[in-house]
């Protein structure tokens, strides 16, 4: 009986010893394990190429960095809405992250398509090798600072191809068509000195525009065709090369801002862990998407060597013709063009 009151008292004196550690937390103050995880919607219209597995590889650093203090979710695929809605939702807050080509955050600041310039990159390793030049990654990481976005990424995503419902075997076929482009001056001006009429797209409008026969062509890479099953509106693949398609993440600076200092380092941490993880696995998925569009009863086309020469001379200038008015551009065009000469093997 002695026993019981003892143990009795015991029990009572360590509750009241907790009370009294949780009554001495500040007024309003929580628990860190008692505060739910700050959500993370990482959105980008591509799926099951560079884009999304550097989102996946981010997404999976950050879950792990942050110790769970942060959860990631991912939306590929346009399902948080088109690459313009997707970048002012991020802008705004609505959403976290957004992973697109340089080229498409162009109406935010104009500078941002130097890297869709013809002829900047001849391989995609070279293209890889420019992607860690620091003056690069300085430059286009900084441009949204001042719209609502903060850079965390870049990286190269694939060599730009050419699908259409009529084979392209030549560059005469090119003319007359109407073909979608990125939402870049550069790509408009460079494929319209091949006789067609770019149309300025975003992804998640293309293979519709295909089926339906509003557009006869589109300009991006076999991997996409190939993870969006662009075969059943069209099966001829050309490859020109040129632009090399790279992405670009940004994170909301509103969200990004209101960060603990420490989850603002492991966001900024992550993404160059993921960037580098994914250079390997760029090549490996451009690879496989090769194969895979042929085995699905894709066809893959090379120009004759003369008219890629051709096409390439066509395009050489038209990153110092379009920038030459806007001296903004044109500083930016300088220090990316340096960058690639400095990187090339």
């Amino acid at each position: 009986m002695r026993f019981t009151a003892h143990k009795s008292l015991l029990c009572a004196a360590a509750a009241a010893g907790i009370f009294a550690a949780a009554c001495a937390l500040p007024p309003g103050a929580a628990r860190a394990e008692d505060k739910p995880p700050i959500v993370m919607k990482i959105s980008l219209a591509a799926l099951n190429e560079a884009l999304h597995q550097f989102a996946k590889d981010y997404a999976a650093l950050i879950d792990k960095e942050s110790g769970g203090r942060i959860k990631t979710e991912i939306y590929p695929a346009s399902q948080l809405g088109s690459i313009p809605r997707q970048i002012e939702g991020t802008q705004f807050g609505a959403i976290q992250c957004v992973v697109t080509p340089p080229e498409f955050y162009s109406g935010v600041d104009e500078r941002f398509e130097v890297m869709a310039a013809p002829g900047l990159v001849d391989t995609l390793a070279q293209a890889q090798r420019l992607t860690h030049d620091p003056e690069v990654r300085k430059l286009l990481l900084g441009l949204g600072a001042d719209k609502g976005l903060h850079g965390v990424g870049l990286f190269t995503s694939q060599p730009s191809s050419v699908i259409a419902k009529a084979a392209i075997r030549h560059l005469a076929d090119f003319k007359g068509k109407k073909v979608r482009v990125f939402a870049s001056q550069f790509q408009s001006e460079a494929f319209g000195r091949l006789g067609l009429t770019p149309v300025a797209m975003t992804l998640g409008d293309v293979l519709p525009a295909l089926q339906q026969g509003a557009i006869d062509g589109a300009i991006a890479g076999t991997v996409i065709y190939n993870a969006m099953h662009y075969q059943d509106a069209a099966k001829y693949v050309t490859n020109i090369g040129q632009p090399v398609i790279f992405g670009l993440a940004a994170v909301s600076k509103k969200w990004y801002d209101g960060l603990p200092a420490d989850l603002q380092q492991v966001i900024d941490k992550a993404a160059v862990e993921a960037m580098d993880e994914v250079d390997p696995q760029t090549v490996e998925i451009d690879a496989r998407a090769d194969k895979g569009w042929v085995a699905s009863g894709g066809e893959l086309i090379d120009l004759p060597a003369d008219e890629q020469a051709s096409m390439l001379n066509t395009m050489a200038s038209v990153a110092a013709d379009v920038s030459k008015t806007k001296p903004a551009l044109s500083a930016a065009y300088q220090i990316v063009a340096a960058a690639a000469q400095r990187v090339k093997k």
